[in-house]
């Protein structure tokens, strides 16, 4: 199943005070990369998201920022006011002393981390905390999910009629390169019969001839592993897990063997309908850059 690798979510959690504001977006990426923002006291907790995050999101570059509100019943952090009054004194006299004019503020005493602390009731609800991380976490995960499934249908709705022109066209192709064998042949036969006086014409070496030079305008083999590729490829969309790097390689041999066929195709019509296909597999190529 296609998914595209663009997407967004916006979930939020409450319980006992504490609210989890989780933002995920994704975008396209050749592989998997994460771009975190998380609340200090849930850090440590880094690998454990990451291994639930990438249970969903297999290729792509993931942004997540998580945030945590309390109520004001819940304070995260303690003012230890003794340390505070002896910072403050201490830091006026040094300003007496060396004559400062600037005023001690409190952005200066509190870069004395001994002023304030963590809330033991703080430490002991870090696993509520992530807790309720987790089950927004989910719930955007999940609707994330849906959105890029969501916009795998549209891409898949713009590919699935492009891949029939080129099975349209791949028809045609064939069909023309067929017809055209005969032909060549008799050309190609006449051209080394004019070099040749008629007492002179080896016929075993004129056949000779026009098998190899038959050889290089064949087109069969070409027509045949392109639509194997174009089969393959339709099966792949089918599958399950993420098929964005096999079906772009998949374009990749589809495209090796439409210009194969260009280039011995000495035919107007087989010309253009070559360009036709090759303009199609562009459209769909520039579609797979954003699939997972």
């Amino acid at each position: 199943m296609i998914k595209s690798m663009t997407g967004f979510s916006k979930q939020e959690a409450s319980e006992k005070g504490i609210k989890a504001i989780v933002e995920l977006k994704t975008l396209n990426a050749r592989n998997l990369d994460f771009n975190f923002k998380l609340p200090k006291s849930l850090s440590y907790k880094e690998l454990e998201i990451r291994d639930l995050v990438k249970k969903t999101i297999i290729r792509g570059t993931v942004s997540l920022y998580i945030t945590l509100e309390f109520d004001e019943t819940i304070k995260p952090y303690l003012i230890n006011e003794a340390a505070f009054e002896a910072c403050f004194k201490n830091l006026s006299a040094l300003k007496k002393k060396f004559k400062l004019r600037d005023e001690v503020r409190l952005e200066h005493i509190l870069h004395f981390s001994d002023t304030f602390s963590q809330n033991n009731k703080s430490e002991d609800n870090s696993a509520e905390e992530f807790r309720i991380c987790l089950k927004a976490l989910k719930e955007a995960l999940k609707a994330i999910d849906k959105m890029r499934a969501q916009e795998g249908k549209q891409i898949l709705n713009d590919i699935q009629p492009r891949l029939k022109k080129v099975s349209n066209s791949l028809e045609k192709i064939e069909s023309l390169g067929m017809q055209r064998i005969p032909l060549e042949r008799d050309k190609l036969r006449q051209k080394i019969a004019q070099l040749f006086d008629s007492d002179e014409i080896d016929e075993n070496r004129i056949q000779m001839e026009i098998v190899m030079q038959s050889n290089k305008l064949d087109i069969s083999e070409e027509c045949v592993r392109l639509k194997s590729h174009l089969k393959f490829f339709n099966e792949t969309m089918k599958a399950a897990e993420p098929v964005g790097q096999k079906l772009t390689f998949l374009l990749q041999e589809m495209n090796r063997e439409i210009n194969t066929i260009g280039s011995k195709a000495d035919d107007a019509e087989i010309s253009q309908l070559v360009v036709g296909v090759k303009e199609e597999i562009e459209r769909i190529r520039e579609q797979m850059q954003n699939v997972e």
